[in-house]
């Protein structure tokens, strides 16, 4: 089976069966991510003649309809639209939605003396030489005999001939030719995916969850259109809210939607810890709903496809969109959004700093929203999420391609009678003795400070209310929020003026603690034996001259808190390896207490 034909279509044939709806354009109603001078370039080349490359489509596969009958699919562009975009702006004078979803003109200016192309400004404005936008030449009735005698006689040109001839070049462009690759529409899901993610568009290589966007947008019958917009203006408005006037005024129809009600809440939340994009929002919806974690699958079910017979039947794609719909708002409801957030800052994830990982914070919400809907008690959601969460960080379990663990867990935790038990069973496989002892420890042996180990003992931190190192007042939870500074508890200077230059050695993670600016600096490049020293005269004479702890028990308290083992009042350099191996103890046991305190 040959998997695709090769065509040749004029410009003025593309936009036709564009405006008749043969051609859906998936990406639409999403930003045009073109600059001007892309489409001015673009123009050039029409005109010049160049090849501008291929267009590629692939028509739905046909499905079956309850009545028996067979309904045939809508092709679907599958690359090519931001060159189609930029055609119906230039030359129909069409309006395109930029990336702060701001209607907008891209006026192309185009000067017949020296067949040359431009951005509309202010300056060709008032150059008569230069025609400010060529979409004038395409309007039904434009008279080039009367256009070409009155630019001659204004700009004092004597060969009419030749300006004709140029002009006529120009209104020509609709009858330039483009290839079109069209997808066979027997070709299976996952090869049309995966030539869809091969595809390079601006240098980004496109996903599956692009595909399934696309999908999604071009179905005008299962609230495709209304599903799409949805997913985009909430990760649109979480990241910029500002934008919410915006979107209300220049999609007025969608503004007045029960869709929008639901999602416009966003603009006024003002929290980083997770905002999501698309692609989160979706895999999170799906997964949720359809227990599946690879997203080709959801193109396979929204398309129709029965996994048993292989078959496309219409009743599949109904429900699929359906389902997927009450993903979607299960995901942009703002208790559910806000509940799950309390939940990751009880486990001590207060900011964004603190998990690099977004699959992990996607699962979590993931697992929240399939406990609801199991009808599991509230204290049992929230205790459950939090631990998996930390668990997923401890093991590294959504690191790097997340879709099987994603099925994996999702459909355990779907049949599982005590969600409680099934936690506790992973906990016995994967969280042994073993793993704190040595494991942990060894991992803890590392100087990337955005390490997730470490990012763990500062939860851990966060969650018991502790103080910064040698503060009295100040929790390590303030110091992050207020975005403190991290600080060596063996001086940088001490240990480079002592031989110890390796930057790997001296930023061990077992060697940083969060505290005070003034403290750190009052300490400058002083061993832990020489500063310890004071901070016991300190407690013994109550002057205050390194943070405010003036009392013996605070101290010890504070140096437990910090995981510090009690040898630091006799430290220097000399013993900077052997601090390192109690410490990482100290910082394993800790994390472990506050996993098993969760």
């Amino acid at each position: 089976m040959s998997k695709y034909v090769v065509n040749n279509n004029s410009i003025d044939t593309i936009m036709g069966w564009i405006k008749a709806g043969e051609i859906a354009i998936p990406e639409i109603q999403r930003p045009f991510v073109w600059d001007a001078s892309k489409v001015r370039d673009l123009m050039d080349s029409l005109y010049q003649g160049f090849p501008i490359g291929y267009i590629i489509t692939w028509r739905n596969p046909d499905t079956k309809l309850k009545d028996g009958t067979t309904s045939h699919g809508k092709k679907i562009l599958i690359d090519g639209q931001q060159r189609i975009t930029a055609m119906t702006a230039a030359l129909l004078g069409e309006e395109v939605v930029g990336s702060d979803y701001k209607k907008k003109r891209i006026k192309i200016s185009f000067n017949p003396k020296e067949e040359k192309f431009e951005v509309f400004n202010p300056a060709i404005e008032k150059n008569s030489e230069w025609v400010g936008d060529i979409s004038s030449f395409f309007k039904n009735g434009f008279d080039m005999f009367g256009f070409v005698h009155q630019y001659c006689s204004i700009n004092e040109i004597s060969d009419q001939n030749k300006i004709g001839q140029i002009i006529n070049r120009l209104v020509n462009i609709r009858f330039s030719n483009i290839g079109i690759i069209e997808l066979s529409h027997e070709l299976d899901i996952e090869t049309v995916t995966e030539i869809f993610i091969r595809i390079n568009s601006q240098g980004v290589v496109l996903s599956q969850a692009d595909f399934a966007m696309s999908k999604i947008a071009v179905n005008e019958i299962y609230n495709g259109v209304l599903i799409r917009k949805t997913i985009d203006y909430f990760c649109h408005l979480a990241k910029n809210p500002a934008d919410f006037s915006t979107i209300q005024t220049n999609d007025s129809q969608f503004a007045s939607t029960h869709y929008f009600d639901k999602i416009k809440w966003i603009k006024d939340h003002h929290e980083s810890l997770y905002i999501p994009d698309y692609s989160d929002l979706l895999r999170v919806a799906f997964t949720s709903k359809f227990l599946r974690g690879r997203l080709s699958n959801l193109v396979s079910l929204l398309s129709g496809r029965d996994f048993e017979t292989r078959e496309y039947k219409e009743v599949i794609a109904e429900q699929a969109f359906a389902t997927l719909e009450e993903g979607v708002l299960a995901f942009v409801n703002e208790t559910n959004f806000k509940r799950y957030l309390m939940i990751v800052k009880s486990a001590g994830i207060i900011n964004k700093s603190l998990i690099r990982s977004q699959n992990t914070l996607n699962f979590g919400y993931i697992l929240y929203l399939l406990l609801r809907d199991k009808k599991v008690d509230q204290a049992i959601i929230t205790k459950t999420v939090r631990k998996w969460l930390v668990l997923s960080i401890l093991t590294g379990r959504y690191s790097g391609s997340p879709e099987s663990w994603f099925e994996f867990d999702v459909r355990r935790f779907k049949s599982a009678v005590d969600v409680e038990q099934y936690v506790k069973n992973v906990e016995d496989g994967e969280l042994s003795d073993a793993f704190w002892n040595n494991i942990l420890v060894t991992r803890l042996n590392t100087s990337v400070a955005s390490s997730p180990y470490f990012n763990l003992f500062l939860m851990a931190q966060i969650k018991s209310s502790d103080k910064g190192f040698l503060s009295k007042e100040v929790e390590v939870r303030h110091l992050i929020e207020e975005r403190g500074d991290i600080h060596h508890i063996f001086p940088k200077k001490h240990l480079q003026r002592n031989g110890i230059n390796n930057r790997g050695q001296y930023n061990q993670i077992a060697n940083y603690v969060y505290t005070q600016q003034e403290i750190n600096i009052a300490i400058k490049d002083q061993s832990p034996a020489e500063y310890m020293k004071k901070m016991k005269e300190q407690c013994n004479t109550k002057i205050i001259k390194l943070g405010e702890i003036d009392d013996y028990t605070l101290l010890q308290e504070n140096l437990k808190e910090n995981c510090i083992p009690d040898e630091i009042y006799n430290m220097d350099f000399n013993q900077y390896e052997e601090f390192l191996e109690l410490r990482r103890k100290l910082m394993a046991i800790k994390i472990k207490e506050f996993y098993f305190a969760l």
